[in-house]
């Protein structure tokens, strides 16, 4: 705590030390949401940044420095990550609109169906309960906090549902072929 504390009043060998002891963690967290370990790195720097600019905020008295810092890199990770499929999705367009003739509209067809197919299956093994929980997050881009007051639920059971459901859904895309 007093190392968050130290750090978020610009002492640089508090925040090099807070750095040592928990970066680890937080490019994990990160990790384990966007799955890019460069995209990883760069939110952690960012949530490394946020603590050496914005550190004075954390309260002590509102809970464990480690739950701040897992706070911030998961919102800073959702961040990312929806403005990364945004990205696509404006890449994309952009790049029907200005696409030249000879571009093989059949072979892309074919990999989208092959792709829809796959996330399809990996739906198909899901419980009822995951597979709604994973659609609300991920399709009407809900937090986990959105998904828990649709469902009724915790925030605890929404977050297990979801990521249960995503270590099955990654287990069956990984054992189909990608091409």
């Amino acid at each position: 705590m007093e190392l968050l504390t130290s750090a978020g009043s610009k002492d640089e060998a508090a925040f090099r030390d807070l750095y040592t002891a928990c970066s680890r963690r937080v490019f994990g967290q990160a990790r384990r949401i966007l799955l890019d370990p460069d995209i990883s790195a760069e939110v952690t720097q960012e949530v490394f940044l946020l603590v050496w600019e914005q550190g004075d905020r954390y309260r002590p008295e509102l809970g464990h420095p480690l739950t701040w810092l897992k706070t911030l890199t998961h919102r800073r990770a959702i961040d990312r990550l929806r403005s990364e499929v945004s990205r696509g999705a404006r890449d994309e367009k952009w790049g029907r609109r200005n696409q030249s003739s000879a571009f093989d509209e059949v072979s892309e067809a074919v990999v989208g169906r092959d792709e829809a197919s796959r996330v399809h299956a990996g739906m198909a093994v899901l419980s009822a309960v995951q597979r709604e929980a994973i659609t609300l997050a991920y399709f009407s881009h809900l937090t986990y906090a959105e998904v828990a007051v649709r469902l009724g639920i915790p925030v605890p059971t929404a977050k297990t549902r979801i990521r249960d459901g995503l270590r099955k859904m990654r287990s069956v895309l990984e054992t189909r072929p990608n091409e």
